[in-house]
Parts: structure tokens; sequence; C-alpha cells
């Protein structure tokens, strides 16, 4: 495979799910498009093994333990009040969070 970004193999990748999809290609095409398809999977899964790998490095305290928490997704204004440096409107100060 062609050096490739991640972003491109993804990219890649969705464009021939939606061929396989419409159930329109021959089998051989299908067959081989399958392949394919394999190969961007196994090699997104490398990336996003090698980039969780490199972030547990950095994440690293000077003895060497990895502190993780449970990724929690932006659901709306509560985590926007929580971004560091922002004011609390009502007092006026510095939360820190």
């Amino acid at each position: 495979m062609a050096k490739k970004s991640f972003e491109q193999a993804l990219q890649l990748l969705e464009k021939i799910v939606q061929e396989l999809e419409t159930g329109d290609l021959p089998l051989e095409k299908a067959m081989s498009k399958f392949e394919e398809g394999i190969q961007l999977t196994r090699y997104c899964s490398q990336k996003l093994d090698e980039s969780e790998k490199k972030i547990n490095l950095l994440l690293q305290d000077q003895q060497g333990n990895v502190s993780s928490k449970p990724f929690e997704a932006d659901d709306g204004e509560e985590n926007r009040n929580l971004k560091i440096g922002t004011r609390n409107s009502e007092t006026g100060s510095s939360d820190g969070r």
C-alpha cells in the first residue's frame, strides 16, 4: 500500500463501503474491493494503535505511571463551562477548570 495518511485511508475505506453497499459490482470486483477494504481497515487500526501508544508516552509521569480517564463527549452547555480559564459570570471569579 502506498503511503497514505490515516484520513486518506479512512476516506478511501468509506468509498469502498459505499460501493459494496450498492450491490452493483460484479463478484470479482466486489471481492477485490473487499480485500482492499480489509487492508485499509488494518492500516487504520495500526495507525490508531500507534497514536494511542504515543499519547500514553506523553501522559506518563516521571515514575512512568500513565493516568487515564474515560473519554466524555461534549454534551453541551455543561462542558463548555468547564474550559480552562473561564470565569464564573455570577461571582466574577476564575474557577481554574
